[in-house]
Parts: C-alpha cells; sequence; structure tokens
C-alpha cells in the first residue's frame, strides 16, 4: 500500500473516532456561544424573532444599578472564599502529608464534601443550618448571641455562603497533596541540619517548590467563584435577598434571562463574565513569573 494511501486512512480514521467529540463541541458548546454573541447585540424574549440592537445591551449595563452591586458583591466573595479555601485546603494537606495511621480514612472524610458539589441539596440543609433557630443559631444563644439566622442577616449571608465554599476544599487539598509528595525530603533534611525551624522550611521551600500547584489551585478556585449560582439561588430565594447581599452576578444574569426573558441582556451579561474572568486570569499569568517557580528555572 502506497505511504500516501495510507496515511490518509490513518486520517480518516483518526478523525472518525474524533467525530463524537467534535460533533458535541460544535452543537453543545461552539454553537450555543456563538449563538449567545449574537444575541448580546440583539433584544430577544423567546417569543419573538431576535432584534437588532447593537451595542445597546451592553451600554445598558453600566447604567444598571442592581447589575453594578451584583459584580460588587461577587467580586467580594471572591476575595474572601478564593483565599480562605485554598488557605484551608494547603493547611489540611500539609497536616495530611506525613505517614500516620488512619491516614486514608482523613483524606476520604475531608474529601467527601467536595464530592457533593455546589448541589441543591447540600444548600438546603445550609440554609436549614443557619436558618432562624436552625442548630447555628441556637448554639449562638447559648453562648448569648443571638444572631436572629444568619439567612436574614444581611451581614451575615455573605460569610455563611463563604464558609460553605470553604468547608468543600477537598478538591484543591488534593492537588495540594500531590504537589507535597514532590517535594524531596532531602532538601528539608539538610535545612533542618542546618536549624531551620518548621515554619521557615515551610516558607523557604515547600511553599516555593509547590507555587506551581498553588498557582494551577488559584486559576480553578477563582473562575469557579465567580461561577457561584446553586447555593446562592437556593438560600435566597432566588431575588438575592436579604437586602440584596446575595445577588451574585450568575443570579442576576438568570434574573434577567429567564424571569424578565430579556435574553438579549442576559447574553451580554454571559460574555462581559467571560471576557472578566479571562483577563483576570491572563493578568495571574502575567504576573505568575514573579512567584512560580517551575523545576530546572534558573531565574
Amino acid at each position: 500500500m502506497p505511504v500516501r494511501e495510507r496515511r490518509r486512512r490513518e486520517t480518516v480514521a483518526g478523525y472518525t473516532f474524533l467525530s463524537p467529540w467534535l460533533l458535541g463541541f460544535v452543537l453543545l458548546t461552539a454553537g450555543p456561544m456563538i449563538a449567545s454573541l449574537y444575541l448580546s447585540f440583539t433584544s430577544y424574549d423567546l417569543f419573538s424573532d431576535p432584534e437588532w440592537i447593537g451595542t445597546e445591551n451592553y451600554t445598558k449595563l453600566f447604567a444598571d444599578e442592581r447589575f453594578r452591586h451584583s459584580v460588587i458583591v461577587t467580586l467580594g466573595y471572591v476575595v474572601l472564599a478564593t483565599p480562605l479555601k485554598l488557605a484551608a485546603a494547603l493547611a489540611v494537606a500539609v497536616l495530611l502529608n506525613g505517614a500516620r495511621r488512619g491516614q486514608g480514612f482523613y483524606r476520604s472524610a475531608f474529601y467527601a464534601p467536595s464530592l457533593i458539589g455546589a448541589s441543591v441539596s447540600i444548600a438546603i440543609v445550609w440554609k436549614a443550618l443557619f436558618g432562624t433557630e436552625g442548630a447555628v443559631d441556637q448554639i449562638g444563644q447559648f453562648f448569648g448571641w443571638n444572631s436572629g439566622g444568619w439567612v436574614g442577616n444581611p451581614s451575615l449571608s455573605m460569610p455563611m455562603l463563604v464558609l460553605l465554599s470553604v468547608w468543600q476544599f477537598g478538591a484543591p487539598m488534593v492537588i495540594f497533596l500531590a504537589g507535597l509528595k514532590q517535594v524531596p525530603a532531602e532538601i528539608h533534611e539538610a535545612a533542618l541540619v542546618d536549624g531551620a525551624s518548621r515554619t521557615r522550611r515551610f516558607w523557604s521551600i515547600t511553599l516555593p517548590m509547590i507555587s506551581p500547584v498553588l498557582f494551577f489551585n488559584l486559576i480553578l478556585e477563582t473562575i469557579h467563584a465567580f461561577q457561584i449560582f446553586n447555593s446562592a439561588y437556593v438560600i435566597s430565594g432566588g431575588n438575592g435577598s436579604p437586602a440584596g447581599s446575595t445577588l451574585f452576578y450568575t443570579l442576576y444574569l438568570y434574573m434577567r434571562g429567564f424571569a424578565d426573558l430579556r435574553m438579549g441582556y442576559a447574553s451580554a451579561m454571559a460574555w462581559l463574565l467571560a471576557i472578566v474572568v479571562a483577563v483576570l486570569t491572563l493578568i495571574m499569568f502575567r504576573t505568575s513569573k514573579s512567584w512560580v517557580h517551575y523545576g530546572g528555572d534558573q531565574s
């Protein structure tokens, strides 16, 4: 068989095996993205044909007071939840890194909440725990602090959702554990001989050597924080209450798109969120050169 014919058959076979993924990508990812980009420049309510209005949706966004409020709420959540979740994951990973009895059980127990994910069921349980006369409220009353329930308190609703995010630190914890296993024990032993304390060894050896893993987790958790929806929808009743303290960006997007049927407006919000996340990710990649150290990097 000629070489050209054999290569052609191999190419056809390769694309045949790839066709299910390519078909899914076109129909379920690329196609809807292109459609939403077009709809972001239109006025569309699901029941009539889209009407082209140019950049009117985007200009209306910045004049929308509730939109600006949702941006502030979301940024506050990202700034609080992301570092706290990573800190909890890294702390537990360091504790579980050494060899000890029951290590597998503890790893599974700490990872278990992440298996649930941002499900509706766990949000309902969380709402019951932190609601009026919930377990957390009753504990507070026992110690003389009556919060009236975290769910209905505008100053406590955000910390409640941050706690829910931090509680599910299992996924980054496992990634940190994998990174800690790659730190050579010889370096720690040499530093110990030189009199370096445990804290000094962590900041000067462990943290720089797992900085690529830390950077990877930072990117993922920042993106996940911007996407918070299920827990906020369930706990707030779908309207961002109390007093707009849980009016996250994605929740407001849902309200405009599926409650008010302003699909063009919601599409503009979705693309603006995608652009902001992409820009923040690019900035993190640009700034990572000063603190992320890869193996073999001589700088």
